[in-house]
């Protein structure tokens, strides 16, 4: 099967273009190669996904450039059968200070891939969502009945691209679901994000640093499980026109998770406060019934097995990686 992955060379991008590859389908990865974190990264998330290719059946192409080219996108697409879109302007800080931006990658972008994948006849569109659409929570755990009233422009983005992916499935008959992805992390993470800067910093000595009181409290999903509900969508119809949360169904309070990597680590390290950052949402939390009912999802790590995981990858890893934090 061909397979485009935009924003393939990022964290769940790259992951998913590396896991088809060794199926041995045909991956095109886009991406525009944004700085937005060290490119080191994204680098390497291509020559993985590129060592995929030499050592199965799968094959694999990168092509750099961004889903509001309408010509690229277009060419594209007329070698495609299903679409995973996971290209955006990605962090819900970043958004606050530029929502512009986020407009044109997260909205237009999406816009030209869904009028594309219509265009063309794609069998489906796979779009990432996230959590950062429900805002402040009337009651956990989330379920996809909850209010919508995103707290950024990062999570009006993604609501916004939700209505597009529904009214192109209920108006042009484009096959599309929307997976609301509940806070991912794993090996090859975004080296900005609280794990693995709590994981660094523990490394060094250092204590872990918290913005906020550390009360906020999140669900955690490891890059296995959001692997695993993609790969149910590449021949299941059964969610088609539907947005469901992939999560774990356990959180965590932001200090428990830096006391449990702290403890993991050195158990001698303090915890570090500092001040809280706009945009952030208080609470997530996952009800996941829906993707187990019409795909069967289910997670298999809690945070604690995930973040063991992590920190062992991270060992292994510490080289090159680490470096990438660090100028993160």
């Amino acid at each position: 099967m061909n397979i485009l992955v935009t924003g393939g060379a990022g964290f769940i991008g790259g992951h998913l273009a590396e896991s088809f590859v060794t199926d041995g389908h045909t991956v095109t990865a886009i991406d525009i190669l944004e700085p937005f974190y060290d490119i080191g990264l994204k680098e390497h998330n291509i020559e993985v996904a590129q060592y995929a290719a030499e050592n199965t059946d799968g094959g694999y192409n990168f092509v750099e450039g961004s889903v509001t080219d309408t010509e690229l996108v277009d060419r594209l697409m007329a070698e495609t059968d299903v679409v995973y879109h996971q290209a955006a302007q990605a962090g819900v800080r970043a958004s606050v200070e530029e929502p512009t931006k986020v407009t044109k990658y997260n909205i237009n972008g999406s816009q030209t891939i869904l009028e594309a994948a219509r265009k063309h006849d794609i069998d489906r569109v796979v779009n990432a969502s996230s959590s950062s659409v429900y805002g402040k929570p009337q009651y956990l755990p989330y379920d996809e009945d909850h209010p919508n009233e995103p707290v950024s422009p990062y999570g009006a983005s993604k609501l916004a691209v939700e209505h597009y992916a529904r009214v192109y499935n209920e108006v042009y008959g484009l096959p599309t679901v929307s997976l609301r992805y509940f806070t991912v992390y794993g090996p090859r993470m975004r080296p900005n994000m609280a794990i693995s800067n709590f994981v660094s910093r523990c490394m060094r000595g250092e204590p872990p640093e918290i913005y906020g009181d550390g009360e906020q409290t999140r669900d955690f999903t490891y890059i296995a499980d959001i692997l695993d509900a993609n790969h149910r969508l590449l021949t299941d119809d059964s969610a088609d026109g539907e947005a469901m949360n992939i999560g774990s169904t356990d959180n965590i309070s932001i200090t428990a998770l830096a006391e449990a990597v702290r403890d993991a680590i050195d158990p001698t390290l303090d915890i570090k406060y500092t001040d809280a950052r706009d945009g952030d949402a208080e609470h997530t939390h996952a009800n996941i019934e829906k993707a187990t009912r019409l795909i069967g999802y289910e997670p298999t790590r809690d945070i604690r097995e995930g973040v063991s995981e992590f920190i062992s990858w991270y060992e292994q890893n510490r080289d090159w990686y680490e470096p990438l934090v660090l100028n993160s």
